[in-house]
C-alpha cells in the first residue's frame, strides 16, 4: 500500500445533477439540515476542534456490541451536511441490529486536502475510543457515503492504518482500519490527470477538484506540478493493496462516454468499472451495480438492501 508522504496532523450519498447548474443547485440544497425519521441517541457530539467536527449516532438495540456504519455526506467537498443520511439506510441498518453514525467534516473551502479525509478518519477513531460506552464492536465498522463522502470512505478503507500509538491524544491512538465499504456515485481518484484519461478532460477540470487541492484560481489543474504529490495521495485507488476491505458500489446512472455533462462525468460508473479489476486481481471482492441490475425499477431500494447485506457479510462475527 502506497503512503506517498506523511500528512497526518496531530489535530487531527447521492449527488444526482444532470448538468453543471443542477449539480450546483443540489449542493446548495444539501447544505441545510434535514429532519431525521428518528432522533439520534447521541447528537452533535464533537470529535475534533472545528465547528464541523460533529456527528450524530444511533445505537443498536442489541444485547451485545453491535457493528457500526458511518455515513459521510457528499457535496463536492464544499457543501452538504450529516442530515443527508438516507432514512432507508438508517432504518435498514437499525432493523439489522447495526448502529449508525453520520458525520460532518471540514469543507475544502475551509481547509483543503487532506483535511476532509483526515476528519473522516478522526471521527472513526473517536467513535472507536468510545465504542464500549455506546455498545459498539470496534472491529466491525463500515464506511459509506455518496460522491465526496464515497471518496472519503474509499480513502479511509484503502489507506494504511493512521493510528499513532505514541500520541498524547487518545483518539489518535485508535486504528483507522475498517471491515467493509459501501458507496454511491463514487470517485476512486481525485487526480485531474487520472480523471481526464478515465472519463474526459472536461471532467478532469471539474472545479471541485481545484478547490479540494487548493489550486489557485486561474491555474491549470493539469499542470500544477506543486500539487501532483497531493493528487497521488488523495486518490483512494493509489492506496489500494492486498488485505484492504471489500467494496460495494452503486451508481444511479448507466455508463455514457463521453459524459453529457459535469455531473454525469464526475459520477460515472467508469470509476467503479476501473476499480473492480484492480481489486479482483488482489483477491478482494468488489461489486459494481447500476440501475440495469435492478430491472424492476427499484434500484434505490434494492441497492440499499444489497449494500446492508454486503456489510453484514463482511462484519466480523466475534
Amino acid at each position: 500500500m502506497r503512503n506517498i508522504f506523511n500528512h497526518r496532523t496531530a489535530a487531527v450519498v447521492f449527488v444526482t445533477a444532470s448538468c453543471a447548474l443542477a449539480w450546483q443547485a443540489q449542493k446548495k440544497q444539501n447544505n441545510g439540515p434535514r429532519p431525521y425519521p428518528v432522533a439520534p441517541d447521541v447528537a452533535n457530539a464533537r470529535y475534533g476542534p472545528h465547528e464541523r467536527n460533529v456527528f450524530d449516532l444511533w445505537k443498536a438495540k442489541t444485547g451485545r456490541p453491535s457493528p457500526l456504519v458511518i455515513f459521510i455526506h457528499g457535496g463536492g467537498f464544499t457543501a452538504g451536511d450529516k442530515t443527508a443520511l438516507s432514512p432507508a439506510l438508517l432504518n435498514g441498518c437499525r432493523e439489522k441490529g447495526i448502529a449508525v453514525a453520520t458525520i460532518n467534516y471540514r469543507y475544502s473551502t475551509i481547509a483543503p486536502y487532506p483535511a476532509p479525509m483526515e476528519d473522516g478518519a478522526r471521527a472513526l477513531q473517536y467513535i472507536r475510543l468510545h465504542a464500549k460506552e455506546w455498545n459498539i464492536n470496534p472491529k466491525a465498522v463500515a464506511c459509506t457515503g455518496g460522491s465526496a463522502g464515497a471518496g472519503i470512505s474509499l480513502w479511509i478503507g484503502f489507506h494504511d492504518d493512521m493510528a499513532q500509538p505514541a500520541s498524547d491524544d487518545p483518539v489518535m491512538r485508535q486504528s483507522t482500519r475498517i471491515s467493509v465499504v459501501g458507496v454511491t456515485n463514487a470517485q476512486t481518484s481525485y487526480d485531474p490527470r487520472f480523471i481526464a484519461k478515465l472519463i474526459d478532460e472536461r471532467t478532469g477540470r471539474h472545479p471541485a477538484l481545484a478547490r479540494l487541492f487548493g489550486v489557485p484560481q486561474g491555474e491549470d489543474v493539469m499542470t500544477a506540478k506543486d500539487k501532483f504529490r497531493l493528487y497521488d495521495d488523495g486518490a483512494p485507488v493509489m492506496h489500494l493493496s492486498a488485505g484492504d476491505p471489500p467494496v460495494f458500489m452503486f451508481y444511479n446512472r448507466e455508463l455514457h462516454l463521453p459524459p453529457s455533462d459535469l455531473g454525469e462525468g464526475i459520477h460515472s460508473p467508469q470509476f467503479g468499472l476501473d476499480l473492480k479489476p484492480r481489486m479482483n486481481k488482489l483477491g478482494i471482492e468488489c461489486i459494481v451495480r447500476t440501475p440495469k441490475d435492478y430491472p424492476d425499477g427499484s434500484a434505490a431500494a434494492k441497492s440499499n438492501e444489497e449494500m446492508i447485506a454486503f456489510f453484514q457479510k463482511y462484519f466480523p462475527k466475534d
